[in-house]
């Protein structure tokens, strides 16, 4: 997109998604009683794939998980109070940097807060939120990025036990990611029988777009230069693009638990795996079967799969044998997501729902809030009475029937980003978000939502989020 569509896009906005339903367990998202979870997990580690990698947004700073702790540098608030009055708690205390409680040192907010985030301590407002230390065991600490190793090594792993992942990242925290890995990386290849293939990816400054002012004109700096932000998640479907594995879990570097938890964490992904390759498998005997000859019979069939399954209906259909066949072919040789979902109990994330596209066939899609016309009262409507969110646990299948990539730009919906209000340098603006990873640039896939327990959700948006029991040892 040039900068002028950009600033064009920001005056005409995005058009609405025209929502038919919330994805419930009554139609959309799929349930599954205790009996079926190993037989699907089993399916997903006997089934052939082209490799496994583990793919992990870690490129966020910290920056938002202490808003309130950088508040409260200058004025002492209840978020400071908490992280003052429990600092021996979190697994980065230090009693070299931030004192002990005999000292008294602990009653001390403010100090407490500059010790944490400023190079007079710890330094962590400036580092990215994989590197900081999240747990505590009797005989380590873990980083955020650390914990995915160890998560990795329980479902992600190819033949010959070697496990694969990749982390996208800022350029400048190439170094400290580095460091992380050196820190653990033999011990756990030790302890855990593994061998782990660790690589960092970029997002393209390229996919950077202009940032404008209330008037929707190009915002300038201090300096008189025009302002260019990151695009948002969605920016690295480009980086997804380029995966030559075949199987693709998808997971945020916050969402990590302690090791106790992992049981639990790992036989869902199982599950997600199992479900994802069990769908696989039946498009790929739905395509060669049409490559061997249509009829009516088959033709039929796939129509009340695809609705049964993937809740993709149509208004209308060509009459026309061939022509019917190759509508539905469409809809059949795409990239494959599998996404859970869980209850809903107030946590933030992008919902689960059926809407209608503009070729009028409606799909399963993971909308923002920022995406839900709430003047709409259909819409409002769908949004109240939805009951799942996104935790963004995703598996992916990229590879077509006949072994092949697929070009994942190509079933990216353009007209699905949305315009988000931020500041700089003191002052408003407007930011341009891409298409979402999850959100539209996988709106042209084949979705299918499995509900997994809430345990498996353990997100760190906020540093005391790290009190939480899925966080303590």
């Amino acid at each position: 997109m040039t900068i002028e569509e950009q600033i064009s896009r920001f005056k005409r906005g995005f058009p609405w998604l025209r929502i038919m339903a919330p994805a419930t367990p009554e139609r959309g998202i799929e349930v599954h009683d205790e009996g079926s979870l190993d037989k699907i997990s089993s399916y997903g580690e006997t089934a052939n794939v082209a490799g496994k990698v583990k793919f992990v947004p870690a490129s966020g700073a910290a920056s938002r998980m202490f808003k309130d702790i950088f508040a409260g540098m200058e004025h002492t608030n209840d978020s400071v109070r908490r992280l003052t009055a429990e600092i021996d708690r979190f697994a980065f205390y230090d009693p070299a940097v931030f004192g002990t409680p005999v000292a008294g040192s602990f009653r001390d907010c403010t100090r407490t807060a500059r010790l944490l985030l400023t190079d007079e301590g710890l330094g962590y407002g400036g580092k990215p939120k994989g590197v900081l230390k999240f747990h505590r065991y009797p005989s380590e600490t873990r980083t955020a990025f650390a914990e995915h190793l160890v998560e990795g090594q329980a479902y992600m792993r190819n033949p010959g036990d070697e496990v694969n992942l990749i982390f996208t990242i800022s350029p400048e925290h190439k170094h400290l990611f580095e460091a992380a890995l050196d820190e653990v990386q033999t011990e756990y290849e030790k302890r855990y029988g593994v061998r782990y293939n660790v690589s960092f990816t970029y997002q393209d400054p390229a996919t950077n777009t202009i940032a404008v002012n209330m008037n929707n004109e190009p915002f300038l700096c201090d300096d008189g230069s025009q302002l260019f932000r990151p695009a948002g998640h969605g920016a690295l479907i480009y980086n997804l693009n380029s995966v030559e594995e075949e199987l693709v879990s998808i997971k945020n570097i916050d969402n990590v638990a302690v090791e106790r938890l992992l049981p639990v964490t790992a036989l869902y992904k199982k599950v997600l795996i199992g479900r994802a390759l069990e769908l696989r498998d039946t498009i790929f005997g739905y395509l060669r079967s049409m490559d061997k000859g249509l009829s009516w019979d088959l033709v039929n069939e796939v129509e009340k799969w695809l609705d049964d399954v993937l809740c993709i209906s149509f208004d209308s259909l060509p009459t026309k044998l061939e022509e019917r066949a190759a509508v539905l072919r469409s809809k059949l040789d795409r990239p494959i997501r599998v996404c859970g979902m869980v209850r809903n109990l107030g946590e933030p994330g992008g919902g689960p729902f059926i809407i209608k596209g503009e070729d009028g066939s409606t799909s399963l899609q993971i909308l923002e809030g920022a995406q839900i016309n709430k003047e709409d009262a259909g819409s409002a409507s769908a949004f109240a009475h939805s009951t799942h969110f996104n935790p963004v646990d995703i598996i992916c299948c990229l590879r077509d029937y006949k072994g092949r990539r697929f070009d994942l730009l190509k079933h990216v919906d353009h007209n699905t980003g949305f315009i988000s209000f931020k500041s700089h340098q003191g002052r408003e603006l407007k930011a341009l978000e891409l298409p979402g990873l999850w959100n539209g640039a996988m709106s042209d896939w084949n979705t299918l939502f499995v509900e997994v327990p809430i345990d498996t959700f353990n997100p760190v948006k906020v540093v005391l989020d790290l009190l939480r029991e899925a966080h303590q040892n």
